[in-house]
């Protein structure tokens, strides 16, 4: 048997590469798509099958991208009209040499999820793992918000029904593939590990531990941000897209500026210390590691994005620009951030202060937490105010006309927040090191980490 996870950093995302005999099946498959064509030719399989356990919200799927490259039919579940590919039921077999793949329908996240349970009949009729997509985490259980509030009774309901009478019934000793890992907006408090079982989960998942009624009542008080592209992951997931662009273009100077004019969204792609230190006048500072998880929040699928970056390449930006299904990126600075001061043109510099600085500033000031709302709730500084990073493009009216001070957990947050409201004319510094620092140089906050 052939098993390979697949991850995608930044969203925690994982799709799985599984074969027996020739042929072989993927999972829930990212939009750049070489790494299963190549893992195809590895392994001398066929790809056969590709399997969607729902309409994903937080990246654009790759079925539709994979299928021009390999004679392999699409399959996800019925309870939704997909533009595409084929519906499948629950029962539902299909075989790839001595493996068998049944479909288990488990709504409640969404209500066409499906999961995807594997045996190995050449040893048992046991089942072996299952494919769970966001029906169930390592530690976790997945969200039902998307419908609205008031249906959460209903998606929570059906949920721990899917978990209860079809995933823990396949046996304690079953492998549990989950499509997300640590750090999902798809889950709340994900584990750091790559696979789970049934029985480690039924043992330890705090979540599995409760009745139906308890379950349903703390979905309801569940918080999550939802990212505003999710609504386009629907949509790109809904009728099925194909890559309409998979390079970047470096791009000289003065092309690069001619963008600028027509209006294209710039994206400075380095560390917030370098930022700080100087950086096209307007830009929005997102740092490359991070970019995955927060473009999504910021970036409009209109004008063209611009990139910025210190010379290392945007290899990894590039991938994520094309998993977010932005077909609108034009380009990077050739040469990163060094011919624009270098040809004379307007720089700007932000304020990066430490914690030892914020801890004697005196006077009025705004002290802005862009954490979290989870994470502020266990603790803060004393006399912060709140505003999560992701929502503060639609919250500027809430920031004062004052010099205003951010910080997050590190000083990476912070720093797209204080990029931000430095485009709105804002006075702004950032603080290095986030609570982070402050705690490990001894000050106090209010609350208990």
């Amino acid at each position: 048997m052939i098993f390979e996870i697949i991850k995608s950093e930044g969203i925690s995302h994982n799709s799985y590469f599984l074969g027996s005999g020739s042929e072989a099946a993927v999972v829930d498959p990212r939009r750049d798509v070489e790494v299963y064509l190549e893992l195809a030719e590895m392994h001398g399989v066929s790809i056969r099958y590709i399997f969607e356990t729902h309409r994903n919200e937080d990246y654009t799927i790759g079925s539709a991208e994979l299928a021009r490259h390999v004679d392999a039919e699409i399959l996800h579940g019925s309870a939704l009209d997909f533009r595409y590919g084929t519906p499948v039921k629950e029962g539902d077999t299909f075989s790839l040499g001595s493996l068998e793949l049944e479909v288990l329908e488990t709504p409640g996240h969404t209500y066409e999820s499906i999961s995807i349970a594997v045996r190995d009949t050449s040893i048992s009729d046991e089942c072996l793992m299952v494919f769970v997509g966001d029906v169930l985490f390592a530690g976790e259980t997945g969200r039902v918000d998307f419908f609205g509030p008031e249906k959460i009774p209903e998606t929570a309901g059906l949920l721990y029904d899917s978990i209860h009478e079809k995933i823990l019934p396949l046996g304690d000793h079953v492998v549990v593939c989950p499509a997300h890992g640590a750090g999902s907006v798809c889950g709340a408090e994900i584990r750091d590990m790559d696979t789970t079982t049934a029985g480690y989960e039924r043992l330890t998942n705090p979540y599995l531990q409760m009745g139906r009624d308890e379950f349903i009542e703390y979905k309801k008080s569940e918080r999550l941000y939802t990212p505003p592209y999710f609504r386009r992951m629907e949509e790109n997931n809904l009728r099925g897209v194909k890559v309409n662009k998979s390079h970047l273009e470096a791009l000289p100077l003065q092309d690069f500026r001619e963008l600028m004019g027509e209006g294209a969204q710039v994206v400075d792609v380095r560390n917030p210390t370098s930022f700080c230190g100087g950086h096209i006048p307007g830009s929005l500072n997102i740092w490359q590691d991070g970019f995955a998880a927060f473009a999504g929040y910021f970036l409009n699928y209109e004008d063209p994005i611009l990139l910025v970056d210190d010379g290392r390449g945007v290899d990894s930006v590039r991938r994520s620009l094309i998993r977010l299904g932005y077909d609108n990126m034009a380009g990077y600075l050739a040469g990163g951030f060094p011919p624009w001061y270098m040809a004379g043109l307007e720089i700007q510099k932000l304020d990066a202060i430490s914690v030892h600085e914020l801890r004697e500033m005196e006077g009025d000031f705004f002290l802005l937490d862009v954490r979290k709302i989870t994470d502020r709730d266990r603790f803060h500084i004393e006399g912060s105010e709140h505003v999560w990073v992701g929502d503060l493009p639609d919250n500027i009216d809430l920031i004062p006309e004052k010099d205003v001070v951010i910080y997050c957990d590190s000083g990476y947050k912070s720093t797209i927040a204080a990029s931000i409201l430095e485009s709105h004319g804002f006075r702004v510094s950032t603080v290095l090191g986030g609570i982070g620092a402050w705690l490990r140089a001894g000050y106090p906050v209010v609350g208990d980490f």
